[in-house]
Parts: structure tokens; sequence; C-alpha cells
């Protein structure tokens, strides 16, 4: 079956692993009897053909010339038709506008769910250093958010003060941040959030920051060179720990260390998952709505890495293979106590799991 994709590589994983291409515009791709094809425009057609990882690369101003239009779409059709191609799989969200010209033309456009390269889930050795150098980037990032909260000062009710100012998560979020960018990643997203911000495993964090409460700290940047992701999330406190959170963070820490000791080839997910809930649960900390929003744990125990942030399949519906690349970040969250998550991303290998990541923050700051 052929294969044609139509995406700027930046924004689709599967262009990228097809081509090894970055180009900020979008292009067309074209799989067929194992010949590798793409269509570029005359600003990126010299760049293409040093550096795409494909057989060919065609002219999209030659080809509009042939078949008398511009258009992506018009040129897919007619260089299918072309081929004597009748039918091509596409991703499931390859564009409809498009889609629609090719099945206008009399072509068979075919979305395929789950993975459009199969290949994608397994990692070879140049792909796991690839996220281990992602991974790394990540603790750059979060080296320096612990340097900044380490150097702020504590003064009046409890507030943060760095260089004279409030310390906020806008601030902690912007050195981090910096420090991706200067180290060859960039960064999107990054999480720095305190208090009862931080038991909304999603929220970014805003606002001036408290000594004495968690804080969340997660930072996934992609590599700006190869493409793939990192990612990594620690929990501090700058100041003391109460009691209720030290123990909080101790379980937190504890049951990432069960669920990396249990995955192995063959093992299921969903084994691990559930082993991490009952290990919650043990410990007297349930899962529950409270006044009408969740608390403990109440989210994945990890997810696939690689060219996208959450690839698939996630860590608790998979049988867990050789070459395999997930994350582990079980957390709890209940906001009279605060929120703690602790991430690493690790490879399933023939006798366990191997870290990628390696990154050793205390508690206390």
């Amino acid at each position: 079956m052929s294969k044609l994709i139509y995406a700027a590589s930046p924004r689709s994983a599967d262009m990228l692993y097809a081509t090894g291409f970055h180009a900020p515009d979008a292009f067309l791709f074209l799989e067929h009897r194992g010949r590798k094809s793409i269509v570029l425009n005359d600003l990126e057609i010299d760049r293409g053909r040093r550096e795409a990882e494909v057989d060919e690369v065609l002219s999209a101003s030659e080809l509009a010339r042939e078949f008398g239009s511009n258009s992506p779409a018009v040129l897919a059709a007619g260089l299918l038709l072309r081929r004597k191609i009748r039918s091509v799989d596409v991703p499931s969200d390859f564009p409809l506008g498009p889609a629609r010209v090719l099945e206008k033309a009399g072509l068979r456009v075919v979305p395929v769910e789950g993975h459009f390269w199969p290949g994608r889930e397994l990692k070879d050795q140049s792909e796991l250093a690839a996220i281990g150098r992602a991974t790394r980037l990540a603790a750059v990032g979060l080296e320096r958010a612990v340097e900044v909260l380490r150097a702020a000062k504590i003064v009046r009710a409890g507030l943060l003060q760095w260089k004279g100012k409030p310390l906020t998560s806008e601030i902690v979020r912007a050195e981090a941040d910096s420090t991706v960018l200067r180290a060859g990643g960039v960064p999107e997203g990054t999480i720095v959030a305190g208090g009862r911000q931080a038991c909304d495993p999603h929220e970014r964090g805003h606002g001036p920051l408290r000594a004495h409460e968690l804080i969340i700290l997660d930072i996934f940047p992609r590599d700006a060179c190869t493409g793939y992701f990192g990612d990594l999330t620690r929990t501090v406190v700058r100041g003391r720990a109460n009691t209720a959170q030290r123990q909080l963070w101790d379980t937190v820490c504890a049951a990432q260390r069960l669920a990396i000791r249990a995955i192995k080839p063959r093992a299921k997910g969903a084994a691990v998952h559930k082993a991490v809930q009952e290990f919650f649960v043990a410990r007297g900390y349930p899962t529950e709505r409270r006044d009408g929003r969740w608390t403990g744990f109440f989210h994945g125990t990890g997810h696939g890495l690689g060219l996208d942030l959450h690839e698939e399949p996630r860590l608790g519906v998979t049988t867990f293979r050789l070459g395999q690349v997930f994350t582990v970040e079980p957390g709890l969250y209940y906001p009279e106590i605060g929120g703690a998550r602790h991430e690493d991303v690790v490879t399933v290998t023939a006798s366990g799991c191997r870290l990628l990541s390696r990154l050793r923050v205390p508690l206390e700051l």
C-alpha cells in the first residue's frame, strides 16, 4: 500500500520520522513500493536534496507547470495518477480539504488509525540517544529552576523574593525555558505550579510563589536538532516541608520506584498502573471526588515518548516490548496538602527497564 502525508515536519511526527527533514511549511511525502519521494518548493528544494532522508526530491514548481495548478492537493493527485496509484494510506489527521480533492480525482484515501509508522513504537539506539539528549535538556532547565528557587529569600507572609522582586511562577519558568533554549532545546508549556495550583496536573502556574509549599516543576522540551522530546518532573519546597507534605512526596517517589521495578518485556502496563493505584490506597491516599474535583491519583502512570510528547501507546494499555520508551510519573494531589509528581524516562530492556534520565533533587531547598 502507498502512503501519503501532507504536513509540516515540526508539527507532524509522522512526517519527521519519514523524512528526517525539518521544514516549517507543509509539503508532500509519498512512499510507493518502498521508494520515498517528497515535493518541495524552490525555497526548500536544494536543502531538501542535501538533508532529507528520501530517495527522490521533486520540484513543486515543475509539477505545477505540468499539472496546471500550484495546489498541493492537485499536485498530489497528478503525481499519484501519473504513477498509476489508485489508493493511498494517510495519517488519521490528514487534512480534509486535500482528501476531498484526491477523492474527486478518483483516488481512494484510507485514514490509518493508530500507528501510521509502526516502527516508531520501538526505538533504535540512535533514537534512544536522541531521547536521552532531550531529557538532559529538560534536566538543564529543571536545574535552573531549582537554582532560582534555592536563591530566593523568604520574606514576609512566606512570600519568595529573588533579585529584590517577588518570585513568580512566570519568572521561574522564563529562567528555566531560556536555559533550555541556550542549550539547544525548544521549551513549550513548562509547568511551575505551587500550592493549590499544583493540584491541577496541567496547570502551568501563575503569580507569586510561596515558601513552605509544594512546587511542581515539569519540563518537556523538544531537541531543536533531532525533534525528539524529553520530559522530567520534580517536586520541591523552598523552605521547610511539613510532615504531611513530606509523606506525600515520599509516597509518590516510592510509587515510582515500584512502577519502574515492574516494567519488563511481556508485563502488562495495566497491571503496573493498578499496582500504583493500590499502593496509594494502602498508604492512605484514596482517589475520590471532593467538592466537584478529583483528588488523589487521577491520571495515567506514564505515556510513550519520542517525536511526540505524548506518543502512543500509553503505559497503562500496553504490553511492554523491548525498545519502547515511557515516562513514569505517578502523582498525588490534595488541595489541603498540595500536589506532588515525580517523573523520569525509561526504555524497556531485555531484563527490565533502564532509566534515560538521572537528576537528584531534594525535597527541601
